[in-house]
């Protein structure tokens, strides 16, 4: 089984952020987790606020605890309200269903983590996630 390692985990938070600075965007927290659901890398911009990291991670566990990117967690959310519900409660309400959460694939397309985004409107932190997957030639698998 592939593992994501440390350098490969900074590298994917450097390429965001540096298109978060193309982009404009507000301070970004960045959380990167291997595809066990721990959590690897962690980086939060001067700026960004305090509830960025939990949010960031949540996007990312989420993605990896139900196997979809977190933009799909959230039109669940509001096709099947309950059933997003009780995951949540299961989930001890580490579960954001809110656009930003990316699964992230090697060339092959085998699971290797996630990665999650936080500070911007949600379609932008997702686009800052699968920009920077696609620039570390991983897949960025959103779940679109």
């Amino acid at each position: 089984m592939p593992v994501l390692k440390l350098e490969t985990a900074l590298g994917i938070s450097s390429h965001a952020f540096a298109i978060a600075r193309e982009l404009r965007t507000a301070p970004l927290t960045v959380a990167v987790l291997d595809a066990g659901g721990h959590l690897i890398s962690l980086q939060r911009e001067d700026g960004a606020s305090m509830l960025r990291p939990q949010i960031a991670i949540g996007k990312a566990w989420g993605a990896i605890a139900l196997g979809k990117g977190s933009r799909q967690i959230a039109a669940d959310a509001q096709q099947r309200p309950a059933f997003i519900g009780a995951a949540n409660n299961l989930a001890g309400g580490n579960l954001v269903p809110a656009p930003g959460g990316v699964l992230i694939r090697d060339q092959t397309g085998e699971l290797i983590g996630a990665i999650g985004i936080s500070g911007d409107a949600s379609d932008i932190d997702e686009q800052c996630a699968v920009s920077a997957l696609e620039a570390m030639r991983l897949q960025a698998d959103p779940g679109v």
